[in-house]
């Protein structure tokens, strides 16, 4: 059953992110990613991650999101078409995606399948993934990358405001 549940996470993550591509209306890819995260959330729990799937649902689908759709609502670009028609775009993406699936086969093959069969390394201990062990490790052993972090966080954010605050100029109608 955790397979199947496996599977059905890495077809949902895989097909989110597809879309998030190859959608060229910004608003029904923002739900693509939405949608994609969800699939993520899903596969951090069957990692027994149960912080990093809240966190996923809540802070990224949750407010991430909203902040993407009013962004793709007040920049625009809604009346676009939902599928891009660029004749360049068509060839050059199977190609690139051959490539990649070429490149990520020769690096799974290329590693250690033997260790598929087993359990994992037990060097990670039992509370791997719990709010507490996730704390312990963002405010004791990496504090100075969180807090790199969330300054970075705070910068774009605050230039997201300024340039949003900024007066486009209007179009003339003839």
């Amino acid at each position: 059953m955790v397979e199947l549940a496996f599977f059905v996470g890495a077809f949902g993550a895989v097909g989110g992110a597809v879309a998030v591509v190859a959608l060229r209306n910004p608003f029904y890819s923002v739900l693509a990613l939405v949608v994609h995260l969800v699939f993520l959330a899903g596969i951090f729990l069957l990692l027994r991650a149960q912080f990093l799937a809240a966190a996923q649902i809540v802070v990224y689908a949750g407010a991430v999101m909203v902040i993407y759709v009013f962004v793709a609502a007040y920049v625009g670009g809604i009346e676009e078409p939902m599928f891009d028609s660029s004749p360049q775009l068509r060839i050059i993406g199977p190609i690139l995606a051959v490539a990649l699936f070429i490149e990520i086969s020769i690096a799974v093959l290329g590693s250690s399948l033997t260790a598929l069969g087993t359990e994992g390394t037990d060097k990670i201990g039992a509370g791997f993934g719990t709010p507490e062990a996730v704390g312990k490790l963002m405010l004791e052993d990496f504090l100075i990358a969180f807090e790199a972090a969330s300054i970075l966080l705070l910068v774009a954010a605050v230039a997201a405001i300024i340039l949003a605050g900024r007066k486009r100029p209007e179009k003339k109608v003839t």
